[in-house]
């Protein structure tokens, strides 16, 4: 399929659907196309004023859209299962679970719980509200979806059990391409597991947003206070990088499109897959290496404390 966009996205009428990271760059772009297919939106965000201003912004370009903000912080798994709690006492239904948000290439740092900050977030933070919100998932009729967003620098990424949280050896770019890898080995993990206890409605599948320009490639030279590395990432973002609003196609792809099976990476087919209208993708051997993806499993619901309901 080519130059699929926002126009082939299907009426979404009726259906719920979370998103994390929802008040900027890809999070935002993706809220704003879900509202103006007439989903309910759940708005996932860590701060509930620029959640606000988001919303406020796509009510803007979208009157009818419904939205809900609702204060979800990754670095914290309290606040992540003060998140599930809220949604399912609100909600009886969850269609979609976006599991967009995350930080790149930032100096070492730890989350609440003691986990290297790209890992808590962008692995164990999702792993856990994955978990909290999987009954809902399965119970709510018909088709559902789960989309774990990786990156296409997961191919660097390599899991280092013996020193999982980098405590004696830290590259942030290391750091960040293994919870890249780890969010393709989740998906896969959980689309086997899904298959092998039956559960056909639950549609386990990843996607990554090739080169898009969005505020996640300021925050690591913002952190360390480069300017020469913010300089050279804005000019990079201004030259190569393709929109923040075509960097969310493949998120809504897998996330809707019909043809879409479990297992499935969506990516830009274009240059090198860094930009380009979406479709499906080819990840990394690592990321299918069964043995490692059963691994991480087990040490995810260790480290979070945190059974998926399965059976």
């Amino acid at each position: 399929m080519t130059d699929w966009s926002v126009e082939n996205v299907p009426d979404c009428s009726g259906k719920t659907v979370v998103v994390t990271g929802a008040n900027s760059g890809l999070g935002f772009e993706a809220t704003t196309m879900f509202a103006q297919k007439g989903a309910h939106v759940v708005m996932a965000c860590r701060d509930l004023d620029r959640a606000e201003d988001a919303a406020n912004e796509i009510r803007s370009e979208v009157s009818a859209a419904s939205l809900t903000r609702s204060k979800l912080d990754l670095a914290d798994l309290e606040s992540v299962y003060a998140f599930a709690d809220e949604f399912k006492s609100n909600h009886n239904e969850l269609h979609v679970l976006c599991n967009n948000a995350g930080v790149m290439a930032v100096p070492r740092r730890e989350t609440k719980q003691g986990f290297e900050m790209q890992l808590g977030v962008n692995h164990l933070g999702h792993f856990a509200l994955t978990a909290e919100l999987f009954d809902r998932i399965r119970d709510t009729p018909g088709e559902t979806r789960i989309v774990n967003t990786s990156s296409g620098l997961h191919e660097r990424g390599k899991m280092d059990f013996d020193d999982l949280q980098s405590e004696r050896d830290y590259d942030k770019w290391e750091a960040y391409a293994q919870s890249k890898l780890a969010n393709l080995l989740f998906t896969y993990e959980l689309d086997r597991r899904l298959d092998a206890a039956g559960i056909d409605d639950v549609v386990s599948v990843g996607a990554h947003p090739g080169y898009a320009a969005t505020n996640l490639q300021y925050r690591g030279p913002e952190a360390t206070g480069s300017r020469v590395r913010l300089l050279m990432n804005k000019l990079a973002n201004t030259v190569i990088a393709q929109s923040a609003e075509m960097g969310a196609l493949p998120l809504l792809y897998a996330a809707t499109e019909e043809s879409v099976e479990g297992g499935d990476y969506i990516g830009p087919q274009g240059l090198f897959g860094m930009r380009g209208y979406p479709g499906k993708a080819d990840s990394s051997a690592r990321s299918k290496d069964e043995a490692t993806a059963e691994r991480l499993w087990d040490v995810s619901e260790d480290l979070t404390a945190r059974r998926f309901r399965l059976a």
